[in-house]
């Protein structure tokens, strides 16, 4: 069979996160030659995964600008990618998730008449404002998408409900859990002797629906929790938007048992999971991840497009309002049962092998 030339879109960290099983597969593949195509959307927490999982760029369009809006952003992806796929001219292109980034990657293979695959496709909150954009741009994604790789059941229903074709959907698993797998075993790298015998609870967030008054709530919750329980200790990787960086110094900032960071690459944020007692986050990677690590998961969001943590009972959806945040976490800081309830070590989301179903696939069509 001819070498086939796949490209994979990669805009930002957990793009990269769990896009480097799907490269990583298809550079065993004798007929593929798969080219990494950077939009860099998140260009330092990118570089970071990028060369933690050993992955050159072929072409790195390096897009983000200072304070860019989403109307310029697409369009400067829209005509970037173009360009870039015609400089490629791929046989099919896979993008992972629902940044603004996949969405564009999806619209410019419709217009140029190339297959796209869509990783993790399916998943949703039913409301298109929450999380914004990112629901918006994953259902605009589908409806363009050739290979729908859902990771769960769930997700494959949502893309049936939808009028997706079932040939097209195809239950992978969640290529994030590969990524784990790899990386959890070796993972080091982080200083954590300011939490030495204390319970370390691990914070992110970041999300744009989020910001303002909400994520100033979650802050003051998470602080006066901290000042609750004298036996605990925070870390929180500080996502660099001013939108998220100074509330969290102005509320969280000068605590003792509190850790502010720059975000951390991979390696050393699976070390940090590992070690952690509690997870508290808006992320959705985390929600997949850090169950399968055995860590209870308190999310501040009220909606989740990953249901099947939920549904385990061990994620547990409590939103930005102070007193549901406090009272959620005392509670697993103070009742051993409800912590070994959540703390089970439950993975619904895969077991390591999605990223070569995924090429599997890719592999029977392009030859057919």
């Amino acid at each position: 069979m001819k070498q086939q030339t796949i490209v994979c879109v990669v805009g930002t960290r957990p793009e990269a996160i769990k896009m480097a099983p799907v490269i990583r597969a298809l550079r065993n593949e004798t007929w593929a030659r798969p080219y990494v195509l950077l939009t860099a959307q998140h260009r330092e927490m990118l570089d970071q995964v990028m060369r933690l999982f050993d992955i050159r760029a072929d072409d790195d369009l390096d897009i983000m600008r200072p304070n860019q809006q989403l109307p310029a952003l697409t369009a400067q992806l829209i005509t970037a990618l173009d360009s870039a796929l015609g400089r490629a001219e791929p046989r099919a292109v896979l993008a992972q998730g629902d940044t603004t980034t996949v969405f564009c990657a999806a619209l410019a293979c419709f217009y140029r008449r190339v297959p796209f695959g869509h990783v993790e496709a399916g998943l949703r909150t039913g409301d298109l404002h929450y999380p914004f954009p990112e629901e918006g741009n994953r259902v605009l994604a589908s409806r363009l998408a050739r290979w729908h790789f859902a990771p769960t059941e769930s997700a494959r229903a949502n893309l049936l409900r939808e009028g997706i074709a079932d040939n097209e959907i195809y239950v992978t698993g969640n290529t994030v859990i590969d990524a784990l797998l790899d990386v959890a075993p070796r993972a080091r790298g982080i200083d954590l002797s300011f939490a030495k015998g204390r319970r370390l609870i691990l914070m992110t967030a970041h999300r744009r629906e989020n910001f303002g008054a909400p994520m100033e709530e979650a802050f003051g919750a998470i602080r006066a929790l901290i000042d609750r329980f004298d036996d605990t200790a925070l870390l929180y990787p500080v996502h660099p938007n001013p939108n998220v960086k100074q509330p969290a110094e102005r509320i969280l900032g000068g605590h003792p048992r509190i850790r502010l960071t720059a975000p951390l690459e991979y390696e050393p944020f699976v070390a940090a999971m590992k070690a952690a007692y509690l997870v508290i986050t808006d992320s959705g990677g985390v929600q997949e991840e850090a169950p399968a690590l055995g860590k209870p998961v308190l999310v501040l969001r009220n909606e989740t497009e990953r249901p099947e943590a939920v549904d385990a009972g061990v994620v547990k959806l409590v939103g930005t309002d102070r007193v549901r945040i406090l009272d959620e976490a005392s509670r697993l800081l103070s009742d051993l049962t409800a912590y070994r309830a959540m703390a089970r070590g439950v993975s619904p989301y895969g077991d390591g092998k999605a990223a070569g179903r995924v090429v599997a696939t890719i592999r029977s069509d392009v030859s057919s």
